[in-house]
């Protein structure tokens, strides 16, 4: 019980670090208090878009809010398994960029998402099995 302790522990401040953070970052890109978003956008990117870079970050923002959502919600392995992803993307730009710090932070970041994905697996299957084990006590009784 006592490991059990420390992983919960792991477990809730990667969910709260990583869903407040998305959530938060998300929000700033319709306000740039943080920064101005749009220079972090790589120039080869930045051609492609069909929209302007300020629009393109309005919807940055609403996907990160609702991945910051999802890992705050009841079931957040899907929406950390999709932050992992976007994380990843993310540093791709900021590598292109040549924005290496940041791009190696979100590597980080996109890493500790993933971990998260996998815990959340592995804690539904603990109180699967838990619930389960009480079950059998219950009607051994």
């Amino acid at each position: 019980m006592h490991r059990e302790g420390h992983l919960d522990d792991v477990y809730w401040a990667l969910r709260v670090g990583l869903g407040s953070t998305a959530f938060l970052a998300g929000l700033d890109k319709f306000t740039d208090l943080l920064t101005h978003w749009e220079k972090y956008l790589a120039p080869q990117v930045r051609e492609k878009l069909p929209v302007s870079g300020k629009t393109f970050m309005y919807g940055v923002g609403v996907i990160e809010m609702l991945i910051g959502l999802g890992i705050l919600s009841n079931k957040p392995r899907l929406a950390s398994y999709a932050a992992s992803a976007w994380l990843l993307s993310i540093a791709g730009n900021l590598a292109l960029n040549g924005d290496y710090d940041i791009a190696v932070r979100d590597v980080n970041m996109a890493i500790a998402a993933y971990a998260l994905a996998r815990s959340e697996g592995r804690r539904r299957q603990s109180e699967e099995r838990e619930y389960f084990a009480e079950d059998s006590a219950l009607e051994a009784a």
